[in-house]
Parts: C-alpha cells; sequence; structure tokens
C-alpha cells in the first residue's frame, strides 16, 4: 500500500505517523527553521527545548497519542498561552509557512496525515494573530449621518 492509499481518521494520525517521536522529528525540524528566522526568532526564548517538547506534545495529544500534553499542561488554551507574544498576521503567515514546509518534509508519513496536518495548519494560523497594525485597528469615523 502506497502513502496515497491510506485511509486515516483524524484521530488515527497518531499512530499512523509513528507517535510522539514522529512529533518530535517535525518539530526538530520547523525550529530548525525558525532558528534562522528574523522574524520569528526573537519571538520565542533563548532555550527552544521547552517549547519543542510543549509542541511536539501538543500535536500528540491532539492527533491521538492520548493525554501527553495535557497530563503535565492542563489544557492546551493555544490563544492564553500565545496571549503575550505580539502575533501580527506577518508573523502568522511566517509560522504557517515554516510549518508547512516542516509537514512536507515528512516524507515517510502517510500523505492523508500529512493533509490533515496542513488543514490544521491553515485553521489554526489566523485565530492565533493578536496584533493588527494600526491602519486596521482604527475603524473610520462616521459622521452623524452614519455616513464617512
Amino acid at each position: 500500500m502506497s502513502n496515497d492509499d491510506v485511509q486515516l481518521e483524524p484521530h488515527d494520525v497518531h499512530d499512523a505517523v509513528g507517535g510522539l517521536p514522529a512529533f518530535r522529528r517535525l518539530v526538530t525540524s520547523f525550529y530548525a527553521q525558525v532558528e534562522q528566522d528574523e522574524l520569528l526568532r526573537p519571538m520565542y526564548p533563548d532555550d527552544l527545548e521547552p517549547g519543542k517538547d510543549h509542541l511536539a506534545r501538543f500535536f500528540a495529544q491532539y492527533w491521538g497519542g492520548g493525554d501527553v500534553y495535557s497530563a503535565d499542561r492542563g489544557h492546551p488554551r493555544l490563544r492564553m498561552r500565545h496571549a503575550p507574544f505580539a502575533i501580527t498576521p506577518e508573523a502568522a503567515m511566517r509560522w504557517a509557512e515554516l510549518m508547512t514546509a516542516a509537514v512536507h518534509e515528512q516524507t515517510d508519513w502517510p500523505d492523508e496525515a500529512r493533509r490533515y496536518l496542513l488543514a490544521y495548519v491553515a485553521r489554526a494560523t489566523p485565530t492565533m494573530i493578536n496584533q493588527v497594525p494600526d491602519d486596521v485597528r482604527t475603524l473610520p469615523q462616521q459622521d452623524a449621518s452614519g455616513r464617512d
């Protein structure tokens, strides 16, 4: 059976890709790019190892690996955990680009597993934006007639 023939449910991704070690490889690939990225690297702490572990365990749990994240860290609460960081649309898109590249590097994963991860990246990325440019944040002023 080729990678393209595998039929997976989202909760089966963890086992299909090789469990937590596979998510650690994905995250290592992603963070290797972050380390070289001028936009994202300053947003991360000097020591990347705890973040690598958290992200790998989050993905493992999300994709069917049991409570390997929440057992130690509680509910993921992604927006709350990322609130201290200024995540602009540009930063979010860069994160998505680097994660997408890392997912594509996982050539030993079933195609459907990679598609699930890429769909997750597409859904999750916009929800993490918490800073917008001033020209987007400022609404036009209306006169008494309701016209601009």
